[in-house]
């Protein structure tokens, strides 16, 4: 096998600690086999491999042009631009080592016919990104046909949808990875998904399963209404059955010749089959296959320690889990234990279906039949359609509400909309009646939908406001910070649900000040920069009353430094001012500017007693002691009350962790930014390095990990305030669980970082 094996890896030998390399989905799937469940097996290529894919072909700058501007672009304009770049992927080889190593392992499998599906990094996790966002290919044979939808997996990435998706997340679009899954395919009896929870109140004691006759597809796509099955947990026993008629099924199609069936031929992949009539009213699962499903779902939740949302697929009684993944609005809370009545005594009902999404939502209701009529949808509108494809999901963020014609609780309308918070309600076409959402309501009539019950209103029903809730019911032991730096913000974000500044920047206020120190001193105005900023802090201490705020000292560059009034009379030029003159260092160099600094902090610890220091930057244990001997000069110090902290930053900070404790901080807060560049000697302003900067990289855990054992042994504060837990949920589940104080995050993720450590809390 070629030199690029290491990036092709059978599933049965991935597992959680993949995910980087590998996905959420390809690592979910080695959980589940390495746990003892029926996998159908495969293989999976790396995240290296899609970006050596885009870096040989050289069209990554290429791709940027294209995307300039993205932002602005309205859907059909989106997809205009997704087709151009997708066409430059398929125009692009794949290397010939890479086709040789995905030769083996599919030799290896029996060549048989496979699923080639995306697996991306962000996938699959406790915050993950919207179903459906990169595509699937079906019934794939033949190694050409193979490589073919290998690289339209690849393509999918930017497909208008998850271009739209990034923008409003504001993601770069190379920021995370494409792996492929190559998995056997299995053509199933009854296909369906299995919640470990009711999915639309989080009832944690049910357990619900969608399913229907032929592929899955059927039921994640709303193809068709499936069947309905409620089970309690703790008896394993059937709550509600619905059993709804199906005319036919989808199949895979198996008269395809060795050459196989090319991506781009998606329509002859699957082959509808229609139904007896006493086949089609038959119950899609007995007893026995609801028992053995349960007991799978179970397993897997326990493994987990956490809801799922698992597909499955039945073959000759055989059960097979085909995918696993957090239930997602679970993880962010999304459940409304605050609901209100709406006022329907008067209100006459158009049309009924299946709640999806809970909550009410009114507006003139717009029926959507063709792709290409999504921009008739304006914010406020109520969306109505046959079924919703991911290519939805840019106006499904704007609506009030949503109904469909086809699907169940877990199709991808209910589920899209439970992560938005979209009322939805799905599966209002009758089959008796023949009557359906798109017959009953004319565009441009005004509905009002709820989403709980499934009931669609003539008109616009007035919906209450919902009463405010005490902040103090969303408490955690983990605390929840803030990084802030304008002081005119201090004010409104402590409104929030938030315990306090994990990261208050010195910087932003020193810019503002506009001057450099040394100036200050040489023009006798030393006195009025210290007061300034002084001033400054204050605003935060107040505003934060009894909460902390963590001032972290000056850190400014050299280059930094030299833009201020006067800077460049006292900055020398460094050809590497991430590595040079900063932090502690200038402490220990430059005591009259240190001292100015001082002054300010000294006047602030006068009328507020809640603003805790961290000295950044420190190389070395004697470094941080000089540090500390000068603020005890100045009557600052832990032994008068003080809490002094340590950014950690640097790996030797990381190596040295308990000498640096030793010394005699109170607290440490890793800054995982400069943490990640400097351990993984990455450049994060150069984007020709930007996948290689990933916080969630074995070196940067371990690291952490590291810092915070020895921060509990010790007994003093752990904290984090980088930007990694504002982007990466799964690794503020591990901060979590590794018993860190406090994570410290951007104002626009307070509430998501508030519930999904309340979330992960309860699971410990």
């Amino acid at each position: 096998m070629s030199s690029n094996n290491l990036f092709v890896n059978k599933l049965s030998n991935l597992n959680s600690n993949s995910t980087s390399e590998f996905g959420g989905k390809a690592a979910n799937l080695g959980e589940l086999i390495q746990s003892g469940i029926n996998v159908p097996p495969g293989f999976a290529l790396s995240t290296n491999i899609y970006f050596d894919f885009i870096n040989n072909a050289n069209m990554k700058d290429t791709i940027l042009n294209f995307l300039e501007n993205s932002d602005q672009m309205g859907i059909s304009e989106l997809q205009k631009t997704s087709i151009k770049i997708k066409n430059l992927i398929d125009k692009a080889d794949i290397d010939i080592t890479v086709i040789q190593d995905i030769s083996t392992f599919y030799k290896e499998l029996g060549s048989p016919r496979v699923a080639v599906r995306s697996s991306a990094t962000s996938e699959d996790s406790m915050e993950a990104s919207f179903a459906g966002q990169q595509n699937t290919y079906l019934n794939i044979i033949g190694l050409s046909s193979l490589l073919e939808a290998v690289k339209s997996c690849w393509a999918s990435v930017f497909e208008a949808r998850a271009i739209f998706y990034r923008n409003s997340q504001n993601l770069p679009h190379f920021d995370s990875g494409m792996s492929v899954v190559i998995q056997t395919m299995v053509q199933p009896d009854v296909s369906g998904v299995m919640f470990t929870l009711e999915p639309t109140t989080l009832d944690a004691e049910k357990i619900v399963i969608e399913a229907a006759f032929g592929l899955g597809e059927a039921v994640v796509s709303g193809i068709v209404t499936p069947d309905y099955y409620v089970i309690d947990k703790s008896t394993q026993t059937v709550l509600r059955q619905k059993n709804v008629q199906q005319v036919y099924k989808i199949a895979l199609n198996e008269e395809t010749n060795n050459e196989g069936i090319f991506p781009t031929d998606i329509e002859n992949q699957n082959i509808n089959i229609p139904l007896t009539p006493e086949e089609s009213i038959r119950p899609k699962l007995n007893i026995n296959d609801l028992k053995k499903l349960t007991e799978q779902g179970l397993l897997i939740e326990e493994h987990y320690d956490y809801p799922q949302d698992i597909e499955f697929a039945v073959k000759d009684g055989i059960i097979y889990l085909l995918q696993s993944r957090p239930v997602t609005n679970y993880s962010r809370g999304v459940l409304d234990t605050n609901q209100v009545n709406l006022d329907i005594s008067n209100a006459t009902m158009i049309i009924k279906g299946s709640g999806a999404s809970p909550g009410f939502g009114s507006g003139n209701a717009i029926i959507i039949k063709d792709l290409n009529d999504l921009d008739k949808v304006k914010e406020g509108d109520v969306l109505i359609t046959e079924m919703t494809t991911p290519d939805f999901v840019p106006i499904m963020r704007m609506v009030s509400g949503i109904i469909t014609d086809k699907g169940g609780r877990t199709c991808h309308a209910a589920i899209v909309s439970r992560e938005l918070g979209v009322p939805c309600v799905v599966g209002t076409y009758d089959p008796k009646s023949g009557k359906s959402a798109t017959t009953e309501i004319i565009s441009n009539d005004e509905v009002t939908i709820d989403g709980t019950s499934g009931h669609v209103y003539e008109g616009i029903i007035k919906i209450p406001e919902k009463p405010v809730v005490e902040e103090s019911q969303f408490s955690t032991n983990t605390k929840v910070y803030v990084n802030l730096a304008d002081p005119i913000s201090a004010p409104k974000i402590s409104q929030r649900n938030v315990d306090g500044i994990g990261l208050l920047r010195a910087e932003f206020i020193i810019a503002n000040i506009g001057e450099h120190p040394k100036h200050a001193i040489k023009n006798n105005t030393s006195d009025e920069w210290s007061k300034q900023l002084s001033d400054n802090i204050s605003i935060f201490c107040e505003s934060f009353a009894n909460r902390p705020v963590v001032y972290r000292l000056t850190d400014f560059k050299t280059n930094e430094y030299k833009n201020l009034r006067g800077g460049e009379q006292f900055e020398d030029v460094e050809s590497n001012p991430m590595m040079g003159y900063r932090g502690a260092i200038r402490y220990i160099n430059d005591p009259e500017v240190f001292e100015m600094e001082i002054n300010a902090i000294k006047d602030v610890l006068k009328k507020y007693d809640n603003l805790i220091i961290m000295v950044p930057f420190v190389r070395t244990p004697h470094e941080l002691r000089q540090v500390l001997n000068i603020l005890e000069r100045y009557e600052i110090s832990a032994t008068k009350g003080h809490k002094i902290w340590m950014m950690v930053e640097i790996p030797s900070n990381v190596i040295l962790i308990n000498q640096f404790i030793n010394e005699g901080i109170t607290g440490v807060s890793i800054g995982s930014n400069d943490l990640t560049e400097l351990t993984l000697g990455v450049d994060r302003d150069n984007e020709r390095l930007e996948s290689s900067f990933d916080e969630r990289d074995p070196s940067i855990l371990w690291a952490l990990e590291r810092v915070i054992t020895a921060a509990n042994k010790q007994g003093i504060t752990s904290s984090i305030c980088g930007q990694a837990p504002s982007f990466f949920p799964d690794l503020t589940e591990k901060l979590v669980k590794w018993g860190i104080t406090s994570v410290s995050v951007s104002p626009d993720s307070i509430d998501s970082t508030r519930n999904l450590v309340y979330r992960i809390e309860k699971t410990l």
